[in-house]
């Protein structure tokens, strides 16, 4: 059955943000090539809507469309009462509770804690706007350092191209990475991209560059079932050990055996969602040896052990 994403558009929308639904939903398909996802645009009124870029958009629903839709969506504003005062409209506030699936792309999130969905979550919008959302809505728990959040049936998400990751990861949490990566291919996109938050949060393959830690981080991919400690990795990247860890740290970010374990992580999630291999082979191959190590690090990642996590995203 076609899921219906209903977008939702205030004046002074960010134009974007209005296409990458539109776009990312409509390239997701089946393997009989088949769409997965219908969306819907739809403003107060069924009113013509202006866009922060000086043209209008005619949507082809009013609100009374959210009635009918399994995700509503909303895409950033750049003005307007949600931003300046934390206030919208009261119909729309009603329309938008009680909803099965709520997104928002950069500061939309605005308008879904204007609705009160956001008040005791977690959430994100574009670092530019984080402490005017602070301060008009404290009761959010606010991450600005992240690409998105998910937080199971509300999801937001920080400026314009995290709201491609968004709307990816809500395809591979839906329909699998198989579905996500074609999805990925016909876009043109990279299909993972750091999210920088651990609740299914997809993290990168770095490009080796020839200078710095990269070639040891691309080796260390290579060799992710290997016992890979320190010593060995300073001697690949001919440095010693105190100058290949800060070498490391202002590169990614994180220490070796932090950034390492990560890794392990993101490939083990990967053998999880598109092979039937025994979570003890998982274990092995992606370097935790046993299943009860690979459980207990796949926990503390994303907060459920390895069979939940492939049900999730396998439905099997």
């Amino acid at each position: 059955m076609t899921h219906r994403i209903a977008v939702v558009v205030l004046d002074d929308f960010a134009p974007l943000d209005l296409g990458i639904p539109g776009q990312l939903f409509w390239a997701a398909r089946d393997g009989d090539g088949s769409h997965l996802y219908e969306v819907v645009t739809c403003s107060l009124d069924k009113a013509p809507v202006r866009t922060s870029a000086g043209y209008s958009v005619l949507p082809d629903h009013g609100l009374e469309v959210l009635d009918t839709a399994d995700t509503v969506l909303v895409p950033g504003v750049h003005g307007g009462p949600a931003m300046t005062s934390g206030a919208i409209p009261g119909r729309l506030r009603d329309a938008l509770r009680g909803r099965p699936r709520v997104m928002s792309i950069c500061t939309g999130a605005f308008v879904l804690a204007a609705a009160g969905l956001l008040d005791g979550r977690p959430a994100t919008t574009h670092w530019m706007y984080a402490a005017r959302l602070r301060r008009l809505f404290p009761e959010v728990l606010l991450d600005p350092d992240v690409l998105f959040v998910d937080d199971g049936d509300v999801l937001t998400s920080a400026g314009v191209a995290s709201g491609l990751d968004l709307c990816l990861h809500v395809i591979r949490r839906d329909h699998g990475s198989e579905v996500a990566n074609r999805t990925a291919r016909r876009c043109v996109m990279p299909p993972w991209r750091e999210g920088g938050q651990a609740q299914f949060i997809d993290r990168p393959l770095p490009e080796p560059t020839g200078t710095g830690t990269a070639a040891t981080r691309q080796w260390m991919l290579e060799h992710l079932d290997d016992p890979l400690d320190l010593a060995a990795l300073a001697e690949h990247a001919r440095m010693s050990v105190r100058t290949f860890t800060r070498r490391f740290r202002e590169e990614t970010g994180l220490s070796p055996a932090r950034w390492l374990s990560r890794q392990r992580v993101e490939h083990a999630r990967h053998l999880l969602e598109t092979t039937d291999l025994a979570v003890a082979q998982i274990a092995r191959r992606s370097g935790f040896g046993t299943a009860v190590s690979l459980r207990q690090h796949l926990h503390a990642a994303v907060g459920v052990p390895p069979l939940a996590y492939r049900q999730t995203f396998r439905g099997t």
